[in-house]
């Protein structure tokens, strides 16, 4: 046993003498970094840009109309089909015009008539006008008694009412041509606006009755989007201003325009009502849209999207210090736009970030020229 305890201590004795003699101090370990190259480094510092208010609503269109007949008669024509795109003026369906046709007829044979009596009147009236000027010179000779004068005079006075009368008839007469002419019209439905014809109701045969709305055509080139502001952007929002619009499922960005501003504010949802108009192509009723109202300008840490280093669902940067160590932090974003990416939290103005070559950089290591 006691020659086993001094083997023993002999052990402990070397290994202590062994680790003493490769110079280090006890507990000192020495880090080899990786040296990066190849990446570029700028200055996180401040910029000015744009702030909007962002809220969502649904695509209604500007203008929706909802063609109805105006006169009672069996629809004899349709077409158009749901879903169509139609032009203004476009013919959508037509009437049974048998009985205004004939009705027509009538006027226009009737102010025939009515022309044709007032060209005879104004004949007689001018006769009257003659013979009235022959016995008034006759009278003055004393070639005609007063009575034969005053039948003269009343024979021409007579003729002018005549001639009056027939005036008012062709004009009367006249009116019922055009009316005649309106109804016919009446049995040719058309479309008012350029647009999609959502809804059809007509159908071959049926009886359309006045007021009954047959179709609903929706004007495609102009659309709004009714939305409810926060009352705390109440004044900041003004018509006209300027607004982009984003539809679902979609990277294209619209430009749109603030159409009206109701200074109301609901006191249930403390909100307030805005119009905006927007255009574009491909636009439908019911799609839905995310706005930015723009209210100001704010002051923001903006970086460019290549100094982002995305690792599953974590977003952060690789930083720089004072000794050219790099270190990957993790940051909040904000939005997007135009290749520049908002920094909520993470960074401060003046800190160093690398914003190209980010494939080359290594958390913990050391840009090249720096001493390990």
């Amino acid at each position: 046993m006691k020659k086993n305890g001094v083997s023993l201590l002999m052990a402990v004795l070397l290994l202590f003498f062994s680790g003493c003699g490769d110079g280090k101090e006890p507990g000192e370990t020495r880090m080899e970094r990786p040296v990066v190259s190849g990446v570029e480094i700028s200055e996180v510092a401040l910029a000015e840009i744009d702030d909007f208010y962002e809220t969502s609503g649904t695509l209604s269109a500007q203008t929706t109309s909802r063609v109805a007949a105006r006169m009672m008669g069996e629809i004899t024509a349709v077409p158009v089909r749901e879903g169509e795109l139609v032009t203004a003026g476009q013919l959508l369906a037509v009437l049974d015009d048998r009985d205004v046709r004939q009705k027509l007829a009538a006027a226009d044979a009737a102010l025939a008539e009515a022309e044709n009596g007032l060209a005879a009147s104004g004949k007689q009236k001018e006769l009257a006008d003659i013979t009235w000027q022959r016995y008034a010179k006759l009278f003055e000779g004393k070639a005609l008694t007063g009575q034969e004068l005053d039948q003269a005079r009343t024979a021409r006075d007579v003729a002018a009412l005549e001639y009056a009368r027939l005036e008012k008839m062709i004009d009367r007469t006249r009116a019922g041509r055009d009316e005649a002419r309106v109804s016919l019209e009446f049995t040719r439905i058309t479309s008012p606006v350029t647009g999609v014809v959502i809804a059809k109701e007509a159908e071959l045969g049926t009886m359309a009755m006045p007021g009954m709305v047959l179709f609903t055509v929706e004007d495609n080139a102009s659309f709004t989007l009714d939305l409810w502001v926060s009352e705390s952007l109440a004044g900041r929002v003004e018509k006209a201003g300027p607004v982009r619009v984003t539809m679902a499922a979609s990277v294209t960005e619209l430009e749109g325009e603030i159409l009206d501003v109701v200074p109301g504010v609901d006191p249930r949802t403390r909100t307030f009502p805005v119009k905006v108009g927007v255009r574009g192509t491909g636009l439908q009723s019911g799609r839905h849209a995310t706005v930015r109202i723009g209210v100001g300008r704010k002051s923001v840490l903006l970086l460019p999207n290549s100094a982002i280093v995305r690792k599953g669902q974590l977003s952060g940067v690789y930083v720089v210090n004072e000794a050219r160590i790099l270190s990957y932090r993790l940051v909040r974003l904000g939005r997007d736009d135009q290749g520049m990416t908002e920094i909520l939290t993470g960074l401060v103005p003046g800190e160093k970030v690398v914003t190209a070559g980010v494939d080359r950089a290594k958390d913990g290591g050391i840009l090249a020229g720096e001493k390990k």
